[in-house]
């Protein structure tokens, strides 16, 4: 016997033998696919031009030579003033709120004076 999930009752209920059909999906023929939304190209590749005009210089070389440089800096600072300003600023911030933190736990852990 089969059984399925009542609706009002929420319990379980007996259910004729058939084929598990839940709301929304119909038997019958596959629907037919809708057309292609960019079926032909807006321009021809010879009408295009290069890749350039919409990409820019392709800038990987320089920065892999600039970050694979062996200078003993660390990589998060190889690219000069703004990294460091950053870096400094990210530091301060963590060391600040470590201490924020601690100094909100001692106050915390003093008795209240009645």
């Amino acid at each position: 016997m089969y059984y399925k999930l009542n609706g009002v009752t929420q319990r379980l209920t007996g259910a004729p033998a058939t084929a598990y059909n839940p709301q929304g999906l119909r038997p019958g023929a596959p629907p037919v696919s809708p057309p292609m939304t960019f079926a032909s190209p807006t321009k021809l590749v010879s009408e295009a031009g290069s890749y350039v005009e919409y990409m820019g210089a392709n800038k990987v070389p320089d920065l892999q030579k600039a970050f694979q440089r062996s200078d003993g800096v660390p990589v998060h600072l190889k690219r000069g003033l703004m990294d460091k300003l950053l870096y400094r600023t990210t530091m301060g911030l963590t060391v600040g709120g470590a201490l924020y933190c601690l100094v909100a736990l001692y106050i915390a852990a003093q008795p209240a004076n009645k």
